[in-house]
């Protein structure tokens, strides 16, 4: 099956859904790809550029069925304290950061872990999906800054 298009938070509940993909953040960053969705069938993505999928997108077949893009569990560090300070130096390395109300959490990194702690944070270490914020130059994740 190919893809046709990518319906970005598109929303869909699980039932407007025939399957789903579930896939880290890394995973989710692609242009032309075979997949294996949750049951078990082939999809080919083959983008015209290189786009980046979100929890509660969702991939429009050539036959018109949606498949639900699913964000893996992975490896993270939660990240508490005085949370603008910590979100100001996480930005700083240009490190993807899901912001919530009470925590930070960023991909698992011992480097930023030691220096997070060296600036009063408590750092925990956390398997969750890992959605970041976009960036302030377009949807999905920024890898250039040609604006």
């Amino acid at each position: 099956m190919r893809v046709a298009s990518i319906l970005h938070r598109a929303g869909h509940l699980p039932g407007d859904t025939t399957d789903t993909l579930t896939l880290d953040y890394e995973a989710r960053f692609l242009r032309r790809k075979k997949l294996v969705t949750g049951a078990g069938a082939g999809v080919l993505v083959d983008m015209a550029e290189t786009v980046s999928l979100d929890h509660g997108d969702a991939l429009e077949a050539d036959d018109g069925s949606l498949i639900g893009i699913v964000a893996a569990p992975e490896a993270l560090l939660e990240v508490t304290g005085d949370l603008t300070r910590l979100a100001w130096h996480i930005g700083n390395r240009h490190t993807p950061c899901q912001i919530e109300a009470r925590r930070l959490l960023i991909r698992d990194d011992p480097v930023l872990a030691d220096m997070l702690a060296g600036l009063g944070a408590t750092v925990t270490p956390v398997t969750a999906p890992f959605t970041p914020e976009g960036g302030a130059y377009g949807h999905g994740r920024t890898h250039g800054h040609s604006h």
